[in-house]
């Protein structure tokens, strides 16, 4: 390719010259492209092209420039190939070469040739669409030699790379660490010695900065059989957190089964920058940062950060500026200070009317106003580029205001921008109007069969309070304070999205938020305020799309429905439980990754008794989304790593109890049932909503400190345990005695007392007082210590939940195939790999399509035909010769049960253990099917009947694929053409555990039964069957005896077919047909040769793959299926015995039989191939020349036929060893495919 033009200094400085003129070289690096590799030279050369990362590596061939009058060159062209370098030089030389002879003068002369070089490379880049900032020309060299090195594919991004030693044994071996998306790749080559290391994020199971006497800082990377260490990072720091952030990338494809797709919209580098980063490291940077602004101040999962500032923010309650850091995204602007707790600040820019410069002063440099709705102006200073930031909050605050009016113009209001003002100092922001809550509240009403739900309006426990008989309440009193200190805050720090949180508002959550200030405060702190504020009728709109529809998640809610807080008394009747059923199947619609699970029913119901339905629901959306991931998928995945971590916590804090809980198993029973309900299961209501009150303002760190706090109250108790039993008991009674004695509810019975129903007395504690012990014991757990702890955690449990999944699977399919438990081990790791791959790099069909977490573990991971092509070719070993595709899309087919286009694990083994370890019988019959499409009555008209026509190809035909064959037309062979259809717009067919559960016995042996009843084979489907015999053998050693195997007995069935065709026609009376011979001696007939392409060399396409059958076939190309000397074809059929002495007999003779004259197949000589060609013409054909309808042959005899040949009997009856292939398999994609394109550095000692 062309390069900027880079001055050289030495010219032949380990390079060789091989072409040169009076101003442009080509140059050869030492070592390359010479079968020596250039002896000692070419390996100290190649050490040092890795050692310094030389573009030479990749690039061993250079064009430079030369000036007559100097020394100095200048580098304008490299390439990887000598065909690409040479292509730029013939281009110099008819181009440029001879206008250069016009310039008189040198300097000239370099002007121009310089100039030209860049004008090519800015045409190329305006064609291309190469933005100014996109990756450096040395970064886009290393992508390429990172993709040559380890045959990754366009679509693996490389996102950085880092010069280190890998430490193999305790031999440290200096290269490259190459960190892409989906792997991590490591390449070393020091004097001919070569390592390469390929480690797939998804396998990563621990990633850690450790510590030796030798070395202090080195990263160890742990997957579940071995251990890698790096060491001697130039930047050991960033390249850890670049490892983490792409092994959390791979947890979420893992999670969500979607692959990465790179952010574009990232704002361009500034021109002073004095490094430049990779564009797909500053997104993961950038994705990193958003994460953590998102998680800081819950603001929704879509907001991106644009920047941050450090600040100070005047504070109007203390009378003091607070040094902190200001936070600017495309929808809000925050602050947080830099003592923690000391004071945060959400502003949404909906909620902003003026942004203000005011005037500099020394006190108070670089000021900005920033002014609410709500009459609250707040006040920043010391900001370093006030009028930059300035700027981006008013090209914000404009998107925010066209999105409102756009708004107002779809419900049809009549507003102008006109309205919107600017200033010289200050901007304006004149917003539409908006309703005010309580105007929102009293609109918002659902209409369910023509009646108003109530729980629209106001919330459960408003309707169902009971009111205290007594005139005077203490607890009542306590209320009405506690009210009064919440009013006299607000009033000083402000109220809604933009209050300032303090210390003073933690102080008052730990009190116990009133009850009537639940739902506000609830979704303020959980920040689903600004969801409902930004999506108005998004949860009406999937109140109507839910009602009325039945899925597993419905009846899943529908069976819970009745078992969420049944102690209390609104949800004792239709109206709690319908809103219940409301909130739950919306939000099953939203998420359908994760749909329901159990424990929402649980805390959605707290939610309902607090807040209306709307606002329950978005609540429930922030639980479930942000506050708590992964909780309630279907693994709940994020509670198992909230365990790992509340191990980890106690182990730190509590190490005397550790231990003897660990022996007794009862952390992990605990931790799921408290952190799932958030103790709204194990501890009485009024108390529960207090933890609840707590969660909402502090995170999950409360329920972390509160749990500590519980086991460390019972320590000297929990000690003396014999069994987990004791210990659940103990904990059980401490947790029932938990109380409320400010709480003015009614005394609600709690269920988990009565199921347990203790004896003897409870002692009580309050809850204030142990929510108060949990800060003061382990208040020093932070936020982000937290997260850390839940990476470590996250990596572990993924892979613990992988690996029982594949043991789950092994031991399922293990009785029902001949592959032993290693083998199958080894085989679901390629399925899952190739799985995988899909997800990675794209595929033809969505990656929801190809999991479906309802289904049983062995049919989750499903592949589609691309995917099954690969493993087809490498593990199967009928995979031989140009038929290899065709068979491909035959036994795909047959092996797709349900007809959905994807196969499952179960269904590929299946397959392969009948083609490895079947014997003869059961091998033939598959071959049988594959090739085998009966006809299906148009006239049938129970479903009975057309499964049964169907059944001997698809053993599970789904209603769906029996219309689509009856559609199809039928071949003038008598078969129907086969198609692989693609669609991306319809969703395959699923199925779900109960399916295999309703599949009843009968329905079982019926399906065996049909099984064996094979219909018989026409004589066009015959001939392709012969077609497949003969490219089977062509790597085989006994390769022509079994071509003359299988010319006799298709010699034989032939006979057998035409026997079996004349008896018919006799008894019909009908005119005999030309028989097998006769159209045999017509069609084989010698033509001239021509050059026709490879079949194996045509492109399957993913959305429509034709099924080939004789009519489609124009030319298959089948190499060394033939004796040399192929004369003229034989014009007769031979007995079996001639066929085996013959050498110079063409085995291909019968396949002629059965072609017609216009469509026959030739036999052709070109070179050491035989060609079958399949003509042109598909004009209509004469009666008497088509194939024979009434031909045909049945399993039993093609069973026989074979059986008197013993070479074939031998070929089909030898088991084969998978094992073999596997490990083939895994040094292939190691190394198999980078060799073919690697570099000419000697290759043959790798090592790694």
């Amino acid at each position: 390719m062309w390069v900027h033009p880079e001055e050289v200094l030495l010219a032949n400085a380990l390079w060789i010259t091989e072409r040169a003129n009076p101003y442009f070289i080509l140059q050869r690096r030492k070592g390359h492209g010479n079968r020596e590799r250039g002896g000692l030279a070419g390996l100290l050369v190649g050490t040092l092209d890795v050692v310094l990362d030389s573009s030479a590596r990749v690039a061993p061939y250079r064009i430079l420039y030369q000036s007559q009058d100097s020394l100095t060159c200048w580098a304008i062209a490299c390439g990887s190939t000598r065909r690409e370098v040479t292509e730029h030089w013939e281009w110099l030389e008819v181009n440029v070469l001879q206008t250069l002879s016009i310039f008189e003068n040198e300097n000239d002369i370099t002007t121009f040739v310089k100039g030209k070089i860049q004008g090519i490379i800015a045409e190329y880049n305006k064609i291309n669409c190469v933005r100014e900032d996109d990756d450096t020309d040395k970064f886009k060299e290393t992508i390429i030699k990172f993709r040559k090195l380890f045959g990754m594919p366009e679509e693996e991004k490389l996102v950085n790379y880092y010069s280190c030693n890998y430490w193999k044994g305790k031999v440290p071996r200096h290269g490259w660490l190459y960190l892409s998306i989906n792997h991590l790749s490591f390449h070393s080559y020091l004097l001919g010695k070569e390592v390469k290391l390929v480690i797939r994020w998804m396998d990563v199971a621990q990633l850690e900065k450790t510590a030796t006497l030798l070395l202090p800082d080195v990263i160890k990377v742990s997957t579940r059989a071995n251990q890698y260490f790096f060491s001697l990072f130039l930047n050991i720091g960033e390249t850890l957190k670049l490892m983490e952030q792409l092994a959390t990338i791979a947890i979420r494809q893992l999670l969500d089964y979607e692959g990465f797709e790179q952010d574009t919209s990232l704002p361009k580098l500034k021109k002073k920058s004095p490094k430049r980063v990779p564009a797909l490291k500053r997104d993961l940077d950038a994705r990193a940062k958003s994460e953590r602004y998102r998680t800081m101040f819950r603001l929704p999962r879509d907001e991106k950060l644009d920047g941050h500032t450090d600040c100070t923010l005047w504070a109007p309650y203390s009378k003091q500026h607070i040094f902190g850091q200001m936070f600017v995204s495309t929808n809000y602007i925050c602050f947080t200070s830099k003592e923690e707790n000391l004071c945060s600040l959400i502003i949404p820019l909906r909620e902003v009317t003026i942004v203000e410069k005011a005037d500099s002063s020394s006190v108070l440099p670089s000021p900005l106003s920033i002014s609410t709705k709500n009459r609250m102006t707040f006040l920043f200073a010391n900001l370093r580029d006030r009028d930059f930031l300035v700027q981006r909050i008013s090209d914000f605050l404009q998107q925010t205001t066209l999105k409102i009016y756009c708004d107002r113009d779809i419900s049809g209001s009549e507003t102008s921008l006109d309205e919107v003002s600017f200033g010289a100092n200050n901007l304006l922001w004149d917003h539409p109007p908006q309703r005010t809550r309580s105007e929102a509240d009293g609109e918002r009403t659902f209409n369910l069969n023509g009646n108003t739900a109530p729980t629209t309006k106001q919330t459960l426990m408003t309707m169902y309070r009971r009111k205290s008989p007594e005139e005077f309440n203490p607890k009542l009193a306590m209320e009405f304070l506690k009210e009064q200190a919440w009013r006299a805050h607000f009033s000083e720090y402000g109220q809604g999205i933009c209050m300032y949180r303090t210390d003073k508002t933690r102080e008052l959550v730990l009190k116990g938020i009133p009850e009537r200030m639940r739902e506000e405060l609830w979704m303020v702190f959980s920040g689903a305020v600004n969801e409902i504020a930004t999506h108005p009728g998004y949860y009406e709109e999937l109140v109507e799309q839910s009602m009325g529809k039945c899925t597993i998640a419905t009846e899943e809610i529908e069976r819970d429905l009745h078992r969420s807080l049944p102690e209390h008394p609104a949800f004792q009747n239709e109206i709690g439980i319908c809103a219940l059923r409301r909130v739950l199947t919306a939000y099953a619609f939203r998420n359908p990754n994760i749909g329901y699970c159990q424990a929402m029913n649980i805390v959605t119901s707290v939610l309902l008794l607090y807040a209306k339905e709307e606002e329950a629901f978005w609540l429930l959306v922030a639980l479930c989304e942000r506050m708590l991931p992964d909780y309630y998928n279907t693994r709940v995945v994020g509670a198992l790593v909230d365990q790992g971590v509340f191990e980890q916590l106690a182990r730190e804090h509590i190490p005397q109890l550790y231990e003897r809980m660990q022996d007794l198993g009862v952390i992990s029973s605990i931790s799921l049932a408290w952190f799932l309900t958030l103790f709204l299961s194990v501890i009485p209501f009024s108390s529960a909503v207090v933890v609840v009150d707590c969660f909402f303002f502090e995170g999950i760190k409360v329920i972390f400190q509160l749990a500590l706090a519980v086991l460390d109250a019972n320590v000297d108790k929990l000690l003396t345990c014999k069994d987990e039993g004791e210990a659940m008991t103990i904990l059980g009674r401490y947790l029932d005695g938990v109380i409320n004695r400010d709480s003015t509810l009614p005394q609600i019975p709690h269920l988990h007392s009565i199921i347990n129903d203790h004896s003897g007395i409870i002692q009580e504690v309050d809850i204030f007082k142990l929510i108060t012990t949990s800060y003061q014991k382990f208040g020093s757990i932070r936020a982000d210590t937290i997260e850390q702890m839940r990476f470590k955690q996250r990596l572990k449990v993924i892979q613990i939940l992988e690996d029982t999944t594949k043991r789950s699977v092994v031991r399922n399919i293990g009785p029902e195939t001949t592959f032993t438990l290693y083998e199958l081990d080894e085989l679901f790791a390629l399925f899952k790999a190739e799985h995988l791959n899909s997800c990675y790099w794209g595929g033809t069909s969505n990656a929801i399509d190809r999991h479906d977490p309802g289904l049983p573990y062995h049919d989750q991971y499903r592949i589609d035909f691309q995917q099954f092509k690969e493993l087809f070719t490498i593990l199967f070993p009928w995979a031989s010769g140009t038929h290899t595709d065709f068979m491909a899309i035959r036994l795909f087919r047959v092996l797709d049960e349900n007809g959905d286009y994807f196969i499952n694990f179960r269904e590929f083994v299946f397959g392969l253990s009948i083609a490895c370890h079947g014997d003869l019988t059961e091998k033939l019959r598959l071959l049988y099917r594959m090739h085998l499409l009966p006809d299906v009555p148009l006239d049938y008209g129970e479903p009975d009947s057309a499964y049964e026509a169907t059944h001997y190809f698809f053993e599970d035909f789904t209603p769906e694929c029996s219309q689509a064959l009856r559609s199809r037309p039928v071949a003038e062979d008598g078969g129907i053409p086969l198609h692989l259809r693609i669609d991306k717009g319809k969703k395959p067919l699923r199925q779900d555990v109960r399916h295999y559960s309703r599949l009843s016995a009968e329905e079982r042996q019926a399906k065996q039964k049909l099984a064996h009843q094979l219909p018989k084979l026409s004589q066009g489907h015959f001939i392709e069957l012969c077609k497949t015999l003969y490219n089977m053998f062509s790597e085989d050693p006994n390769e022509q005896e079994l071509y003359h195997a299988t010319a006799a007995v298709t010699s034989l069935l032939l006979e057998i077919g035409e026997v079996g065709r004349c008896s018919s026609n006799q008894n019909t009376e009908e005119p005999p047909c030309q028989t097998s011979k006769e159209i045999l001696e017509r069609t084989c007939t010698k033509k001239p040769s021509k050059a026709y392409g490879r079949f194996s060399d045509r492109p399957v396409n993913s959305d429509y793959v034709d099924y080939l059958n004789s009519d489609q076939m124009e030319e298959v190309k089948l190499e060394d299926s033939s004796p040399k000397d192929n004369g003229a074809c034989s014009s007769m059929l031979i007995s079996d015995d001639d066929t085996k002495d013959d050498s110079s007999m063409s085995s291909y003779s019968v396949l002629s039989a059965g072609s017609h004259e216009e469509d026959k197949l030739h036999c052709e000589d070109i070179g050491d191939d035989t060609i079958l060609v399949r003509s042109q013409n598909k004009a209509s054909l004469p009666c008497n020349t088509s194939l024979d309808r009434d031909w045909a042959i049945s399993f039993e005899q093609f069973l026989a036929s074979f059986l008197t040949e013993p070479a074939l009997a031998r070929y089909f009856d030898k088991p084969v060893s998978i094992m073999a292939r596997i490990v083939d398999t895994k040094n292939y994609r190691m190394v198999g495919k980078a060799l073919s394109s690697l570099s000419d550095y000697d290759m043959s000692a790798l090592s790694g």
